[in-house]
């Protein structure tokens, strides 16, 4: 056969269609989606303090063989700045989260969650001095007002401002430590990193664990210990490998866009298990979030 021949068939046969990534990206959201419904099950029993230490011991454990791998990679310097990811990426977002997880419905912390993109874009620009664009400007400001909407809505008599700012500010945590992992973590690989990361706000978060410790943890019920665990391994230990499977994989970007489920799932899974119907608040705002974040990550036409 010819080069031209070669050529011809290799143009008209069709690419092998990648089913993986579709079904990895939706699994991915729906077990992100289910971190808020599992500490919605576990924050009242739990609290806080010793839910985010469940959390990050059992994620731990599956990052760990990975850190393992690495160590050779990390140097001293880098210990610092895991530290300071570390706490901004899991120990005061988790804390925060869990914190939102006991006085609102689940669909809440998912949605507020959705504001991490927008943040890191602010962040970038404020702090790194980085363009945002007229678009990425509009999208925060659009994604702004779904958490004021978010914020003023009230379910079966609750009001959920505090979770909806506790959200945010967990949200804008995770937009520091994203920025921050791009400019210092570079020389290391993703999931080292990260293993590093959650390795740090374990020590964190210890001492806290242990000052609010529950009096009553010998009576937890088993339901509230297997979300704590699944919360961990699931949301945490498992979803991390999973992603940067797929970044490895499909980029950065498109992995991304397993974060557009997570309020979807959040709100489906509250509403589904735990019988918390979504107000239009919760969606109105939802759809402003998310809207805002799909324009903010659009390319600029050429």
């Amino acid at each position: 056969m010819s080069t031209l021949d070669s050529t011809a068939t290799t143009a008209t046969t069709p690419a092998p269609r990648d089913w993986a990534t579709p079904l990895e990206l939706l699994a991915l959201g729906a077990i992100w989606g289910s971190s808020f419904l599992f500490m919605r099950v576990a924050a009242n029993d739990f609290g806080p303090a010793a839910l985010v230490e469940v959390r990050l011991v059992t994620g731990l454990a599956i990052l760990l063989p990975f850190l393992w791998r690495g160590r050779k990679l990390i140097r001293l310097s880098h210990w610092p700045k895991l530290a300071l990811i570390g706490a901004l990426n899991s120990a005061v977002p988790f804390a925060l989260f869990a914190w939102g997880a006991e006085r609102a419905p689940a669909g809440v912390g998912a949605i507020a969650n959705s504001m991490t993109v927008l943040f890191a874009a602010l962040v970038a620009f404020a702090v790194f001095g980085e363009k945002i664009g007229l678009r990425r400007a509009i999208a925060l400001v659009f994604g702004f007002v779904g958490v004021v909407i978010l914020a003023s809505g009230r379910t079966a008599g609750d009001n959920v401002m505090g979770a909806a700012i506790a959200g945010s500010i967990a949200s804008l945590c995770y937009g520091f430590a994203l920025n921050l992992t791009r400019h210092w973590l570079a020389d290391l690989p993703p999931v080292v990193g990260v293993a590093g990361t959650l390795t740090c706000a374990t020590l964190l978060g210890a001492p806290f664990a242990i000052a609010f410790w529950p009096a009553n943890a010998t009576s937890i019920g088993i339901a509230s210990w297997l979300s704590a665990c699944a919360l961990g391994v699931l949301g945490t230990g498992i979803a991390y490998v999973v992603f940067f499977r797929l970044i490895q994989r499909i980029g950065a970007p498109r992995a991304s866009t397993a974060t557009y489920l997570v309020p979807i799932f959040g709100m489906a899974w509250g509403w589904m298990l735990l019988g918390e119907r979504p107000t239009w608040t919760m969606l109105a705002s939802a759809a402003l979030i998310l809207g805002s974040v799909i324009i903010s990550q659009r390319a600029p036409k050429r």
